[in-house]
């Protein structure tokens, strides 16, 4: 399994499924699914990425791709939590063209959301 920063890199496609049924936090640049593992599982943070055809061509879902794992290895370290998969999905005509700072920026805010839980019913 690849490194990127303290965290490993998710490649099985069990990991990204049970990761799309966990919290999510929608961003402009990207969408974050995020998953606490349960005891026993692997240990430390682990992270994927995705882009789908509707991102684009070959080209620019690798650059995409380089964006968010670019931003997963200066933000995660800071903020993210040991014992959890996060997975970012490129967006179309976004990922790739939105400044580094706010997708730096979207990261941090779509974490908090996601690491603060469900909203209060009341």
């Amino acid at each position: 399994m690849r490194l990127i920063g303290p965290a490993q890199v998710l490649a099985r496609r069990a990991d990204f499924l049970r990761a799309a049924s966990a919290a999510r936090a929608s961003t402009p640049g990207f969408t974050l699914q995020a998953r606490r593992r349960a005891e026993g599982e692997a240990e430390g943070l682990r992270v994927g990425f995705t882009c789908s055809k509707k991102v684009g061509n070959a080209v620019a879902r690798n650059r995409a791709k380089r964006r968010l794992r670019e931003v997963a290895r200066a933000v995660l370290p800071a903020e993210g939590r040991e014992g959890w998969d996060y997975v970012l999905i490129g967006r179309p005509e976004a990922t790739a063209a939105l400044p580094f700072a706010q997708l730096l920026a979207d990261l941090s805010r779509a974490l908090a959301r996601v690491h603060r839980g469900p909203a209060d019913p009341a």
